[in-house]
């Protein structure tokens, strides 16, 4: 496992402010023997929680033309027929994937195509499992094209915790599937608008993983 790129400042700061606060309890408190032991603690806590938030595992990914691939790691929490109205402003068939503080971050193309459309969208950091968050909060609006025609929009929503949307397309770029698109920090959600009748794999409240669950399938 290795530590992705976005994390290397937020770790260092974190490293910052755990010698601080040691160091100031040394200082301080030196005679205090269980307020020192609970400072410890915490602070190996906080190391380890944010070292594994910004953790990149190997994987081994699902490849396939006409398949379409989970673009994030998380549990399905939505899976209906909705109105999609900044894009294709008509019915889609929405499947949202929402990320915990305790998923992995990075976010993946779910097809192969060119990018015909990305937008970002300052906004409101409301909880990701608010169904207002689609439309309210920060966010990212990505459209890849594949090479039979067929468009998929996916969108980076950042949540409650969610400060910072990290994005690595554009328009006119070719992408590859399971490829990084992006990154969101601390608590998100990801929404995928397919075309009616696409057949879906998953179920509600299922647990998927980015680059690996099988999704759906191109019509």
């Amino acid at each position: 496992m290795t530590i992705h790129k976005e994390g290397y400042t937020s770790i260092a700061l974190t490293v910052l402010f755990i010698f601080i606060i040691n160091a100031v309890v040394e200082y301080r408190f030196a005679d205090v023997f269980i307020l020192r032991w609970f400072v410890y603690i915490l602070s190996f806590a906080l190391f380890i929680t944010v070292l594994q938030f910004f953790r990149n595992p190997k994987r081994t990914f699902t490849n396939g033309d006409n398949l379409i691939i989970c673009p994030a790691d998380g549990k399905v929490v939505v899976i209906e027929e909705t109105e999609e109205g900044e894009y294709f402003k008509d019915r889609r068939l929405q499947v949202s994937i929402f990320m915990s503080p305790v998923n992995v971050h990075i976010n993946r193309n779910p097809i192969s195509g060119v990018v015909k459309f990305f937008k970002y969208h300052p906004g409101k950091y409301l909880a990701a499992w608010n169904p207002k968050s689609s439309t309210e909060n920060e966010r990212t609006t990505v459209v890849v094209e594949h090479k039979n025609g067929a468009p998929l929009l996916f969108r980076q929503i950042a949540g409650a915790l969610a400060r910072r949307i990290v994005w690595y397309v554009k328009e006119g770029d070719q992408v590859t599937q399971n490829e990084q698109f992006g990154f969101i920090k601390f608590g998100s959600r990801v929404d995928i608008y397919l075309p009616l009748g696409t057949k879906v794999n998953l179920e509600l409240n299922q647990v998927v993983k980015g680059g690996i669950t099988v999704l759906g399938e191109l019509a």
